[in-house]
C-alpha cells in the first residue's frame, strides 16, 4: 500500500522539463512510498529514418537509465524508484525494439500507443487527432490489444487517447469489445492526471463509463511531465474522487501491478 505513480517523463523526450532528481524529491515531499520512470523510450527504426523529437534518442538511453538506477540507490531508504518506458506497439518493428529495451534490464514498460500504424509511414495517424474513419479506429484496438496479449507491458497509459468523431454508438460498441478484452487479458488501464487537468479530450467519460461496467482494473498515472506535478494534490483528489464515484475498479497497491 501506499501512494504510487508510474508514469514520469524526462527532460530527455524533449517535450518534460526538470532535473531527475527533483522528480525524486517531490514525490517523497508529497507523501509517494514508489515512484516509477517511464520515460518515451527510443524507438529503433530503419537506417536513415529521421528520429523522433518527442522520445529520447537512443544515445541518451544509458544516461536515463545510469541516473534512474543512481536515484534508486541513493533514495531507498525514502523511496522505491522503478525504471521503465513508455513504448508504442508498431507490429513490424516491436520485436528489435523489446530486444533493445530488454538490453538495459529495465523494471517494467507501459504502452503509450500515440500513432496507428506506425509513426514512419505516410499514411500514420495520430490517435489524438480528430477522426470519424472506423478502420483507424479499428487499428489502434488492434495494435493495443497485439500489446496486452504480448505479456510485455505493464499496463496501458491513457487508453482513451483515440479522439474518434464519427457515431457515438460505433465508438460504444467498439470500446465495449476492446475494454472486454482488455478484462479478459486482466491488464490495468490508466486514467491519466494530465489529460484531467488540462482538459484534454481524456479521460473520456463515455470510455469510463464502460469501463465502469465492466470492472476493469485502473491505475492513476500522473504522467508527470515537471517535478511540481507530484504536488498538485487537491487537483488529484478531485480527479480521484470522480474515479470513485464513477464505481471504477481503481488499484491502490503497487503491488498489484508489478507482480
Amino acid at each position: 500500500m501506499g501512494k504510487f505513480n508510474l508514469h514520469t517523463h524526462t527532460y530527455r523526450c524533449n517535450h518534460a522539463r526538470g532535473e531527475d532528481e527533483d522528480f525524486v524529491l517531490a514525490a517523497i515531499e508529497n507523501g509517494y512510498t514508489t515512484m516509477g520512470f517511464s520515460d518515451h523510450a527510443p524507438y529503433i527504426f530503419p537506417d536513415g529514418f529521421k528520429y523522433s523529437d518527442f522520445r529520447m534518442k537512443p544515445y541518451r538511453t544509458q544516461d536515463y537509465t545510469d541516473s534512474v538506477r543512481e536515484l534508486q540507490e541513493k533514495y531507498k531508504d525514502k523511496i522505491d524508484i522503478k525504471l521503465g518506458f513508455e513504448v508504442e506497439w508498431y507490429p513490424d518493428l516491436i520485436e528489435k525494439e523489446l530486444e533493445y529495451l530488454k538490453s538495459f534490464n529495465y523494471d517494467y514498460l507501459i504502452l503509450g500507443q500515440h500513432f496507428i500504424g506506425n509513426e514512419i509511414e505516410k499514411w500514420a495517424q495520430y490517435a489524438g487527432h480528430k477522426t470519424g474513419k472506423v478502420k483507424y479506429l479499428d487499428m489502434f484496438i488492434k495494435q493495443v490489444l497485439a500489446a496486452a496479449r504480448s505479456g510485455e507491458i505493464t499496463y496501458i497509459a491513457h487508453p482513451d487517447i483515440y479522439r474518434f468523431t464519427g457515431s457515438g454508438k460505433i465508438y460504444a460498441e467498439k470500446m465495449d469489445y476492446f475494454l472486454k478484452e482488455l478484462k479478459e487479458i486482466d491488464i490495468p488501464i490508466e486514467y491519466n492526471f494530465l489529460g484531467y487537468k488540462e482538459n484534454r479530450h481524456y479521460p473520456n467519460p463515455a470510455f469510463w463509463e464502460l469501463a465502469a461496467k465492466h470492472q476493469n482494473r485502473t491505475v492513476i498515472g500522473l504522467d508527470a511531465h515537471q517535478p511540481w506535478v507530484y504536488g498538485e494534490t487537491e487537483k488529484l483528489k478531485e480527479m480521484k474522487d470522480e474515479i470513485l464515484s464513477k464505481g471504477l475498479n481503481l488499484i491502490d497497491d503497487v503491488n498489484e501491478i508489478l507482480k
